[in-house]
């Protein structure tokens, strides 16, 4: 879309920023950055396999621009699914993994093992695999799994810290898939959700190398205080907990290529935003952190910027991408795009001309519907109690009866969150 077709920012400033929003999603889309990275050799037969959230999307795709014989599964949450004809798509819980997580993480290493040299298997990934390709390793429960992992995800660690313990937790992560698709050529195309682009983090790296180890993932649980069964602890002293490293043979027919990043998605919104006459301060795409921290943070820089955009007559942009995180303490509603902005909007305190959007580019901030809010000058006049929602996580509950939700549905991508906030002059 060219800045003809752009919201007015100072005008329409929510349009405008719900227009950068929805650039940043499209720019991360499987149909257009899956289609460039595919060989041009596409006449080989081959068998796929993947999970995420944009792993029905990137099927699909490639069912469009794949002339040899496909077959496989893919995995991706629910309400995730696309109509493919020749790879089976079944859907699952995220991001606490159910039993259909586990049936397709099985059944993908049922499809793989039997291969050999001369055959080819594409992987498909993108955030929201670790939890949707879910097989617990032996002698761990599935409901070991799903209490470990409601723990971590409560407790505030970091993305790195979870999927760390994910893959010393399981059969399937950690190089595992890898190991049983060899000696077949393996080839991996992945939508990055992390920060840093890491691969072995990206859905909990089932089909590269892993550095860390079991003792790594014993300090995250002890970091966290978290519980674990007796199993768990056993499994995690024995040397087979131990993930794939680089000297592993499982990697010398395997390539992984990255195909769509934070970064780049949040450039298509900056170059959005200067088109309309807007000025960017980009603060990065792997900003972590408590989110009502970060957020009180941002609306510093948000009221500095206030002079610069006055004296300037020039529109103001502070972007960000990365994954927050929210120690929960209530028994509220609210993804971490919701605490954020509900943060922001107790910092900002009313000020007039800022305006904001934080959203996750999924469409699902947390496990509830809306991808995120909208920030503006009136949110806290038009809202009840705010400091009393975010001491309860109950971000959400707060934002819903303002109608300052931002629901899209899901956008079958992920590349983390956006968080843009608007300084007028």
């Amino acid at each position: 879309m060219n800045a003809d077709h752009t919201p007015s920012p100072t005008q329409l400033p929510r349009e405008f920023l719900i227009h950068l929003y929805h650039t940043t999603v499209a720019a991360a889309g499987a149909r257009h950055i899956l289609p460039p990275a595919l060989p041009q050799d596409t006449d080989r037969p081959a068998t796929v396999i993947g999970a995420g959230k944009a792993a029905a999307a990137m099927a699909a795709t490639l069912e469009a621009h794949w002339r040899g014989p496909l077959t496989g599964q893919v995995v991706t949450p629910y309400r995730h699914g696309e109509q493919c004809s020749r790879i089976e798509v079944l859907e699952a819980a995220h991001p606490v993994p159910d039993d259909l997580g586990q049936r397709a993480a099985g059944r993908q290493l049922d499809l793989v093992t039997p291969l050999g040299a001369g055959d080819l298997v594409i992987c498909l990934l993108s955030g929201g695999g670790s939890a949707l390709l879910t097989l617990p390793a032996e002698g761990i429960s599935l409901d070991d799994k799903r209490a470990i992992n409601r723990a971590l995800l409560r407790s505030g660690a970091a993305i790195d810290e979870i999927n760390c313990v994910r893959k010393h937790l399981s059969a399937i992560k950690g190089g595992r898939l890898a190991r049983a698709a060899a000696p077949a050529e393996l080839v991996t195309y992945a939508i990055s959700d992390v920060p840093g682009d890491t691969p072995t983090v990206i859905a909990s790296g089932p089909t590269v190398a892993d550095p860390t180890t079991r003792d790594d993932a014993r300090a995250v649980l002890a970091r966290y205080g978290i519980d674990v069964p007796a199993t768990v602890r056993d499994w995690l002293t024995s040397s087979a907990s131990e993930t794939l490293k680089d000297d592993d043979p499982a990697f010398a027919n395997a390539r992984f290529h990255i195909i769509g990043t934070p970064a780049a998605a949040l450039e298509a919104a900056a170059g959005a935003a200067r088109a309309a006459g807007v000025e960017v301060t980009y603060l990065g795409d792997d900003l972590e952190g408590e989110a009502r921290l970060l957020a009180a943070e941002h609306a510093a820089l948000a009221r500095s910027l206030q002079d610069k955009a006055r004296r300037s007559g020039t529109p103001q942009l502070v972007l960000s991408g990365g994954e927050t995180s929210v120690t929960v303490l209530g028994n509220g509603r609210g993804g971490r795009n919701a605490e954020y902005g509900l943060g922001l909007a107790l910092a900002l305190d009313g000020a007039p001309g800022i305006h904001a959007v934080a959203a996750d580019t999924d469409g699902i901030d947390g496990s509830e519907d809306n991808a995120g809010v909208l920030v503006a000058p009136d949110t806290l006049q038009r809202g009840a109690d705010a400091a009393a929602y975010l001491a309860g996580n109950d971000s959400y509950s707060f934002f819903q009866p303002i109608g300052d939700l931002l629901v899209t549905g899901p956008t079958r991508t992920n590349v983390n969150d956006f968080r843009a906030i608007l300084v007028l002059p």
